[in-house]
């Protein structure tokens, strides 16, 4: 099982560079970036709860399914984990303004990828590591850092959520370009927080599995925040390029 489980990780950090890639040609066509060319349009409430809702039921699933389900490391990764998805299926979507929508073609896709990553994180976590990997969970340092590393990423991705979703008075239909928070250093704050959330799920859970899932994070979340760049390049000049703001990584990249 164990051998199978890392040929399934192999093959999704394959196809997360094919991904990484890819989007350097072809934008994601959701949000800010809107294209008809992914499928027709949903309204986006409703395209982020089916997108986001199959990878937080299957983890709950794959958790109360589990021996390993009272374990306090596994528990932990667990709450983590699910915490992000609560705020990202159930909450997000409630707390959007306007009608946008976004293409049926993203939002199958990323369908697609969520139940992957749920089987990725909770087969790991619940079924494939090792008897006794998790003993003495909370001696170790990785569950700390990572988890501070977790929740920091978790404050500046709401955080930026927040400034973003306030750019707008109602029935206001003009592009502003975010101000304040993380935003004064990366065109797309709310990506950098994601990042980092996952980079200190893969530390706090000290698992490849985890790492696949930082990879894929970045390897989707770095081009789109490259074209989000351009994007306000294009429509706002020197007032975007004199803030000179990197994409997604502040002072990297």
């Amino acid at each position: 099982m164990i051998q199978t489980f890392h040929i399934f990780l192999l093959v999704m950090a394959l196809v997360g560079l094919g991904v990484f890639v890819a989007l350097h040609f072809f934008e994601a066509g959701y949000g800010y970036l809107f294209d008809r060319r992914y499928g027709p349009p949903v309204p986006n409430r409703i395209g982020w709860i089916v997108m986001e809702a199959p990878v937080f039921i299957l983890m709950a699933v794959l958790w109360a399914a589990s021996e390993r389900m009272w374990q306090a490391g596994p528990l932990a990764l667990f709450v983590l984990f699910e915490a992000h998805y609560l705020q990202r299926a159930f909450i997000f979507p409630l707390l959007m303004r306007g009608r946008s929508q976004m293409p049926l073609g993203i939002v199958v896709m990323g369908m697609a990828f969520n139940t992957l990553n749920a089987l990725m994180q909770g087969g790991w976590i619940f079924y494939v590591a090792p008897a006794g990997y998790y003993d003495h969970w909370f001696a170790q340092p990785q569950i700390y850092l990572g988890g501070a590393i977790f929740l920091a990423g978790m404050a500046i991705n709401l955080h930026s959520d927040r400034i973003i979703r306030n750019l707008r008075r109602p029935g206001d239909t003009r592009h502003y370009i975010p101000r304040g928070g993380m935003f004064r250093y990366v065109t797309s704050a709310n990506y950098f927080g994601e990042l980092l959330e996952w980079v200190g799920f893969a530390v706090a859970s000290w698992s490849w599995a985890g790492a696949v899932f930082a990879w894929w994070t970045f390897a989707n979340l770095a081009p789109r925040a490259a074209s989000l760049r351009r994007r306000y390049e294009r429509e706002f000049g020197e007032e975007f390029t004199r803030l000179k703001r990197k994409r997604i990584i502040p002072f990297i990249y």
